[in-house]
Protein backbone atom coordinates (compact mmCIF):
# COMPACT_ATOMS: atom_id res chain seq x y z
CA UNK A 1 0.00 0.00 0.00
CA UNK A 2 1.47 3.16 -1.49
CA UNK A 3 2.16 5.97 0.82
CA UNK A 4 3.39 9.63 0.06
CA UNK A 5 4.98 11.65 2.65
CA UNK A 6 4.72 15.47 3.11
CA UNK A 7 7.09 17.31 5.18
CA UNK A 8 5.53 20.72 6.42
CA UNK A 9 7.52 23.22 5.93
CA UNK A 10 5.64 26.34 6.15
CA UNK A 11 5.90 27.59 9.55
CA UNK A 12 7.12 31.17 9.73
CA UNK A 13 9.49 31.10 12.79
CA UNK A 14 9.23 33.90 14.47
CA UNK A 15 10.22 32.45 17.74
CA UNK A 16 13.73 31.30 15.88
CA UNK A 17 14.32 34.49 13.95
CA UNK A 18 14.47 32.75 10.66
CA UNK A 19 13.31 30.62 8.02
CA UNK A 20 12.80 27.17 10.41
CA UNK A 21 13.34 25.10 7.29
CA UNK A 22 16.95 26.80 6.56
CA UNK A 23 18.21 26.19 10.13
CA UNK A 24 21.54 24.39 10.24
CA UNK A 25 21.41 20.73 12.44
CA UNK A 26 24.90 18.41 11.64
CA UNK A 27 25.74 20.33 8.35
CA UNK A 28 21.98 20.07 6.96
CA UNK A 29 19.26 22.67 7.00
CA UNK A 30 16.29 20.98 8.83
CA UNK A 31 14.25 20.55 5.47
CA UNK A 32 17.15 18.32 4.33
CA UNK A 33 17.68 16.24 7.28
CA UNK A 34 13.79 15.50 7.64
CA UNK A 35 13.45 15.00 4.16
CA UNK A 36 16.15 12.94 4.07
CA UNK A 37 15.19 10.60 7.30
CA UNK A 38 11.19 10.47 5.53
CA UNK A 39 12.33 9.62 2.15
CA UNK A 40 13.25 6.08 2.92
CA UNK A 41 9.68 5.33 4.59
CA UNK A 42 7.42 6.85 1.38
CA UNK A 43 6.42 5.95 -2.09
CA UNK A 44 6.88 9.73 -3.26
CA UNK A 45 8.14 12.84 -1.11
CA UNK A 46 7.64 16.43 -1.39
CA UNK A 47 7.94 19.69 0.76
CA UNK A 48 5.31 22.07 1.96
CA UNK A 49 6.39 25.47 1.78
CA UNK A 50 5.72 29.15 0.67
CA UNK A 51 7.90 31.44 -0.84
CA UNK A 52 10.96 31.19 -3.09
CA UNK A 53 11.13 27.27 -3.54
CA UNK A 54 14.66 28.04 -4.96
CA UNK A 55 15.98 27.97 -1.40
CA UNK A 56 15.80 24.42 -1.00
CA UNK A 57 18.75 23.70 -3.51
CA UNK A 58 19.21 21.78 -6.57
CA UNK A 59 17.60 18.48 -6.02
CA UNK A 60 15.04 18.97 -3.54
CA UNK A 61 11.73 17.01 -3.45
CA UNK A 62 8.48 19.24 -5.13
CA UNK A 63 8.07 22.19 -3.06
CA UNK A 64 3.77 22.76 -2.92
CA UNK A 65 2.98 26.16 -1.89
CA UNK A 66 -0.57 26.92 -0.46
CA UNK A 67 -3.48 26.45 -2.87
CA UNK A 68 -5.63 28.79 0.15
CA UNK A 69 -4.94 32.37 0.45
CA UNK A 70 -3.88 33.97 3.40
CA UNK A 71 -1.69 31.97 6.18
CA UNK A 72 -3.87 28.94 7.54
CA UNK A 73 -1.32 26.96 8.99
CA UNK A 74 -0.48 23.13 8.73
CA UNK A 75 -3.83 22.47 7.52
CA UNK A 76 -3.13 24.73 4.53
CA UNK A 77 0.03 22.70 3.67
CA UNK A 78 -1.55 19.50 3.98
CA UNK A 79 -4.48 20.36 1.90
CA UNK A 80 -1.83 20.81 -0.97
CA UNK A 81 -0.22 18.25 -0.26
CA UNK A 82 -3.19 15.86 -0.56
CA UNK A 83 -3.67 17.46 -3.99
CA UNK A 84 0.01 16.69 -5.31
CA UNK A 85 -0.67 12.93 -3.52
CA UNK A 86 -3.93 12.63 -5.81
CA UNK A 87 -1.66 12.60 -8.93
CA UNK A 88 1.11 10.00 -7.36
CA UNK A 89 -0.19 6.37 -8.69
CA UNK A 90 -1.26 4.13 -6.24
CA UNK A 91 -1.34 5.84 -3.41
CA UNK A 92 -3.98 5.72 -0.17
CA UNK A 93 -2.59 8.08 1.91
CA UNK A 94 -0.29 10.26 2.94
CA UNK A 95 1.84 10.95 5.48
CA UNK A 96 3.14 14.24 7.34
CA UNK A 97 6.17 15.52 9.31
CA UNK A 98 7.02 18.73 10.89
CA UNK A 99 10.53 20.24 9.55
CA UNK A 100 11.42 21.80 13.06
CA UNK A 101 11.50 17.82 14.74
CA UNK A 102 14.48 16.13 13.44
CA UNK A 103 14.10 12.86 15.37
CA UNK A 104 10.81 11.55 14.53
CA UNK A 105 10.79 7.56 14.39
CA UNK A 106 12.38 6.29 10.72
CA UNK A 107 9.89 3.52 11.15
CA UNK A 108 6.89 6.47 11.58
CA UNK A 109 5.22 5.97 8.64
CA UNK A 110 4.99 1.91 8.59
CA UNK A 111 3.53 1.90 12.67
CA UNK A 112 0.99 4.58 11.16
CA UNK A 113 -0.01 2.02 8.17
CA UNK A 114 -0.21 -0.47 10.32
CA UNK A 115 -2.59 0.96 12.93
CA UNK A 116 -4.32 2.77 9.64
CA UNK A 117 -5.04 -0.29 7.45
CA UNK A 118 -7.74 -1.90 9.63
CA UNK A 119 -9.66 1.54 9.59
CA UNK A 120 -8.61 3.41 6.28
CA UNK A 121 -11.17 6.14 6.99
CA UNK A 122 -9.30 7.67 10.02
CA UNK A 123 -6.22 9.48 10.55
CA UNK A 124 -3.30 7.81 12.21
CA UNK A 125 -1.85 10.20 14.66
CA UNK A 126 1.27 10.00 16.93
CA UNK A 127 1.80 9.72 20.24
CA UNK A 128 3.82 9.92 22.85
CA UNK A 129 4.23 10.69 26.34
CA UNK A 130 0.15 10.82 26.46
CA UNK A 131 0.22 13.73 24.06
CA UNK A 132 -1.09 13.75 20.41
CA UNK A 133 1.30 14.91 17.54
CA UNK A 134 -1.45 15.85 14.83
CA UNK A 135 1.16 17.37 12.38
CA UNK A 136 2.83 13.69 12.49
CA UNK A 137 -0.09 11.67 11.05
CA UNK A 138 -1.17 9.47 8.53
CA UNK A 139 -4.22 11.09 6.16
CA UNK A 140 -6.26 9.21 3.99
CA UNK A 141 -6.81 11.09 0.77
CA UNK A 142 -10.55 10.80 0.68
CA UNK A 143 -10.13 13.03 3.23
CA UNK A 144 -9.43 15.84 0.62
CA UNK A 145 -13.03 17.10 0.14
CA UNK A 146 -13.95 17.80 3.67
CA UNK A 147 -10.24 19.65 4.23
CA UNK A 148 -11.21 21.68 1.30
CA UNK A 149 -14.39 22.75 2.79
CA UNK A 150 -12.86 23.26 6.52
CA UNK A 151 -10.44 25.80 5.17
CA UNK A 152 -12.72 27.34 2.97
CA UNK A 153 -14.65 28.51 6.57
CA UNK A 154 -13.45 31.15 8.85
CA UNK A 155 -12.63 28.96 12.10
CA UNK A 156 -12.00 25.85 9.62
CA UNK A 157 -7.77 26.45 10.62
CA UNK A 158 -7.19 24.09 13.80
CA UNK A 159 -5.31 20.93 12.90
CA UNK A 160 -6.80 18.77 15.73
CA UNK A 161 -10.28 20.22 15.57
CA UNK A 162 -10.46 18.44 11.92
CA UNK A 163 -8.76 15.24 13.04
CA UNK A 164 -11.11 15.07 15.60
CA UNK A 165 -14.51 15.67 13.18
CA UNK A 166 -13.13 13.15 10.51
CA UNK A 167 -12.35 10.86 13.65
CA UNK A 168 -8.68 9.29 14.26
CA UNK A 169 -6.81 6.48 15.56
CA UNK A 170 -4.00 7.40 17.85
CA UNK A 171 -0.21 5.24 17.54
CA UNK A 172 1.73 5.01 20.42
CA UNK A 173 5.83 6.29 20.24
CA UNK A 174 7.04 5.23 24.03
CA UNK A 175 9.62 2.83 23.03
CA UNK A 176 12.62 5.22 21.20
CA UNK A 177 15.34 3.38 22.58
CA UNK A 178 17.95 5.81 22.26
CA UNK A 179 16.57 8.16 24.78
CA UNK A 180 15.91 10.93 22.63
CA UNK A 181 12.20 12.39 22.53
CA UNK A 182 10.80 11.37 19.20
CA UNK A 183 9.27 14.77 18.73
CA UNK A 184 11.82 17.31 20.10
CA UNK A 185 11.06 20.07 18.09
CA UNK A 186 12.83 23.21 17.45
CA UNK A 187 11.10 26.60 18.32
CA UNK A 188 13.58 28.99 19.83
CA UNK A 189 17.85 29.66 19.76
CA UNK A 190 17.56 27.65 22.99
CA UNK A 191 15.82 24.33 21.45
CA UNK A 192 18.27 24.25 18.36
CA UNK A 193 21.53 24.57 20.62
CA UNK A 194 19.86 21.42 22.28
CA UNK A 195 18.80 19.56 19.56
CA UNK A 196 22.68 20.00 18.38
CA UNK A 197 24.10 18.25 21.98
CA UNK A 198 21.59 15.50 21.37
CA UNK A 199 22.35 15.07 17.89
CA UNK A 200 26.26 14.60 19.21
CA UNK A 201 25.36 12.39 22.37
CA UNK A 202 26.57 9.12 22.55
CA UNK A 203 24.30 6.26 21.79
CA UNK A 204 23.52 4.02 24.56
Amino acid sequence: MSVAGLVLAGGRGSRLGADKAMAELGGLSLAQRSAGRLRPQVAALAISANGDPRRFGPGSPPVLADVVPGFRGPLAGILSGLIWATAQGPCRWMATVAVDTPFFPADLVARLLAAAAPHPELIAVARSRGRLHPVFALWPLGCLPALDAALRREDGGKVMAFIDGQGYVPVDFDDEASGIDPFFNINTPEDLAEARKLLNRPAP
